[in-house]
């Protein structure tokens, strides 16, 4: 395997039929997206890629990525340290063609090429990190300075129970027999 600092657009097709096979580094600070949604990001993404043709030979890449980011909790407004590993992997498609798309396999997900038959890594990569955020930035209960009774807020009352709106419909269908 090549360590390499990975290109930011690549031709699937080509990479596959050379069974190319990649371990490297994108640069966080061109990932603009994934800057925004976090408080920081560590300054590289470690990248495992490789490229091959399966038995019923569809092209696909499959792959890892790992990164560390800053995210402020949404308990007690501080900073923690979140890693994120994501697991992938993908089948070029030409276009939004649906039914080619229903024609894959489950374990693969398609991903468009361009007009020139190559994928943006750069982008790919950087939504599949943001699908690999927490919807809600908490730290785990033992390590967050808000207490488990600082979470609850006065206490809830029984609610009384009020007439089925119902029971009167109920009285005039008895009354009608």
């Amino acid at each position: 395997m090549q360590k390499v600092k990975l290109p930011k657009s690549i031709d699937p097709v080509k990479s596959a039929l050379k069974r190319s096979e990649y371990r490297g580094v994108m640069m966080s600070s061109d990932m603009a997206r994934l800057l925004d949604a976090v408080a920081g990001v560590a300054d590289n993404v470690e990248i495992e890629v490789k490229f091959a043709k399966d038995a019923q030979g569809l092209t696909y890449f499959d792959g890892s990525l790992a990164t560390s980011v800053s995210l402020v909790c949404q308990r007690c407004n501080e900073l923690f340290e979140q890693p994120l590993e994501v697991e992938f992997c993908f089948t070029p498609v030409q276009g939004s063609e649906q039914i080619e798309q229903d024609l894959l396999p489950d374990a693969y997900d398609p991903v468009e090429v361009d007009e020139y038959g190559e994928i943006n890594l750069l982008q790919l990569f950087e939504d599949e990190l943001i699908l690999a955020l927490p919807i809600v930035a908490l730290h785990a209960e033992e390590d967050c300075k808000v207490s488990a009774e600082e979470m609850q807020f006065g206490q809830l009352t029984p609610e009384q129970e009020r007439p089925n709106p119902f029971a009167v419909l109920k009285e005039l269908k008895r009354d009608q027999e």
